[in-house]
């Protein structure tokens, strides 16, 4: 209890006394600097103290039309007057199902789950199960979402011996007995690990766009061979690339199929969705009539397929599948990344632009970075202080290091915005 003389705590106080660090996970803000958000439109978001912020994250991705999109608003409100939920199918996840399928080249069945998370476990799970196989194999680096094959080999705390799995930031010791790790974009090496292990592999799960690395020449193509001969089910983890890239994702983009893909993020306009979906028969194996087994795979979710959701993801499919929406996303990806790389330019530090489509990261390195080896050699601790520069200046971003993203609401003038900061924000990091 307060008295008339006391200071009722702030906003950013009263999130530090609930949040561990202020936050709902890995921002990893200086508690001076948390923000609590209150609004967004657009690509801007606004906090509690009234503070405008410049949107380069995008809410991780999800928000790829924009935040508060009138027929996303729309969508979702009418929805939710003939209910939240009924955790069954429902009209909106039937055309929802549909207008996947249609895009997706892969997806002959699907499901819905209430996250990308759920959704890249359910692709490892429901592979499991039809192969009867433990193991599976995933690329150094990669985030597949919270579960611990998705964060097993991610983050590097101990040293490297692949193709052995660091279980640090698992909270699973098991992950080392059941997951294989190797490099991205080196084919020779992921062939050597697969051949050693192939007959206890279940899977290989791939960003296909991996982080912001871009895959090499025959790399994804190399996986699909690879994984056809030796009957191993081919998981690309399409949460961030998946109608981003492409209006068929990275599948169309790239021209490699897989067997299994997971969605989230842009799929559901900024709400909460997840699917997972692929060949016919793959998918068998989450058909109830097959229970208890042999080859049966439980997959359920409360508030996947919720109508809400659904309703938002449908009218955030018919905006992206405006004709020209996916040139002009990669337009301004491309914007980004050029003025980015002239203000590195100009300024003589040794520093690479890294990414593909919307999205965007700077790398300091003078050597290539191609993979996870090369990304931990970068000078990680300058770019953190380059990313609570922009934080400072208005920029609203992860400072962790991740990628940035843009949506349809940027313009060339937020790019220019941004690139006026950027280069302050480099000059205030040195040191």
């Amino acid at each position: 209890m307060t008295t008339p003389n006391s200071k009722s705590p702030s906003w950013r106080e009263r999130a530090l006394a609930v949040f561990p660090a202020g936050s709902n996970g890995e921002f990893g803000i200086p508690p001076e600097l948390v923000p609590v958000l209150q609004r967004g439109a657009g690509c801007r978001v606004w906090d509690t103290e009234g503070r405008e912020f410049l949107d380069f994250t995008m809410a991780w991705g999800s928000a790829l039309v924009g935040h508060a999109h009138p027929k996303v608003v729309e969508a979702a409100t009418r929805a939710a007057i003939d209910g939240v939920n009924y955790a069954a199918v429902n009209r909106r996840s039937v055309e929802l199902a549909e207008r996947i399928q249609a895009l997706s080249p892969c997806v002959e069945r699907i499901r819905f789950v209430a996250s990308g998370t759920e959704a890249t476990m359910l692709c490892l799970r429901v592979a499991q199960a039809a192969t009867g196989r433990p193991k599976v194999l995933r690329f150094e680096g990669a985030y597949h979402g919270q579960h611990p094959v998705g964060v097993a080999g991610m983050i590097q705390g101990r040293p490297r011996s692949l193709p052995s799995c660091d279980p640090s930031g698992a909270g699973a010791a098991w992950v080392e007995r059941d997951v294989l790790v190797a490099p991205f974009n080196d084919l020779a090496v992921t062939k050597r690990i697969i051949g050693n292990h192939a007959t206890d592999l279940a899977a290989v799960i791939v960003e296909p766009l991996h982080r912001c690395l871009t895959p090499r020449p025959g790399f994804l193509e190399g996986l699909r061979e690879l994984t056809r001969r030796h009957g191993i089910v081919l998981i690309f983890d399409e949460v961030v690339t998946g109608f981003r890239l492409a209006p068929g994702g990275a599948q169309e983009y790239y021209g490699v199929i897989p067997d299994l893909v997971a969605y989230g993020k842009a799929l559901g306009g900024g709400f909460p969705i997840g699917a997972y979906g692929g060949r016919a028969e793959i998918m068998e194996v989450v058909n109830e009539h097959r229970l208890p087994g042999p080859n049966y795979a439980w997959s359920a979710s409360t508030t996947g397929g919720n109508p809400v959701s659904c309703a938002a993801a449908i009218a955030t499919l018919d905006i992206l599948s405006v004709p020209g929406t996916h040139k002009h996303l990669h337009g301004l990806g491309q914007g980004l990344r050029q003025r980015m790389a002239a203000v590195v330019r100009g300024s003589g530090v040794a520093a690479q632009i890294l990414g593909d489509g919307p999205l965007a990261q700077v790398a300091f390195s003078a050597e290539p970075v191609v993979d996870q080896e090369s990304w931990l050699k970068s000078d990680r601790a300058r770019g953190r202080r380059l990313m609570l520069e922009l934080l400072r200046r208005g920029v609203f971003l992860n400072p962790m290091g991740t990628k940035l993203y843009l949506s349809l609401a940027h313009t060339e003038a937020e790019l220019d915005e941004f690139a006026e900061k950027f280069s302050t924000a480099l000059q205030a990091s040195q040191g």
